[in-house]
């Protein structure tokens, strides 16, 4: 398989994935294109002992955690997203409302919890690859996945 072929059949999944672990759709774009530029650097350590999807989102978790490491060391926070106008404000700050308590209640729970859940539900990621991407089983990402939803839906 050439590389273009793998580009576009893998660059959805990755993309999806890094989309998900960044909120903001720019930056999941440059990651991407740095996780691809490492695979391809990389490329021989590269086993066949899971797929391929699964090691270049790996590679995206990595290129990720890179760029958190050097925008903390970086100075202050910027806004990554921008709200627009909205048409019914009572609907909207409801809506705001809802998502702000999911939003936190996703981020307090504990690490394989809230990753597991955000893969399944956001990179819409097979049990079987969540599993894989955390070295363990099918069924473990499924339980896992289950007692997040649990832990989210104690807290609403």
């Amino acid at each position: 398989m050439d590389f273009d072929q793998l580009y576009k059949e893998q660059f959805p999944v990755v993309y999806r994935y890094l989309t998900v672990l960044c909120g903001n759709q720019a930056l999941a774009e440059e990651l991407t294109q740095e996780t691809f530029c490492r695979a391809i650097e990389h490329s021989a350590s590269f086993q066949g002992k899971c797929r391929l999807s699964v090691w270049l989102c790996q590679i995206g978790k990595n290129c990720w955690l890179s760029y958190l490491r050097k925008a903390k060391r970086q100075a202050g926070d910027e806004a990554l997203e921008q709200m627009t106008s909205p048409q019914n404000i009572e609907e909207d700050l409801l809506i705001q409302e809802n998502a702000r308590q999911i939003h936190q209640r996703l981020h307090a729970l504990p690490e394989p919890y809230r990753e597991v859940f955000t893969l399944r539900v956001f990179a819409e990621l097979p049990y079987t690859q969540i599993g894989e991407l955390f070295g363990k089983s099918e069924n473990w990402a499924r339980v896992t996945y289950y007692r997040a939803k649990q832990k989210i839906k104690e807290g609403l």
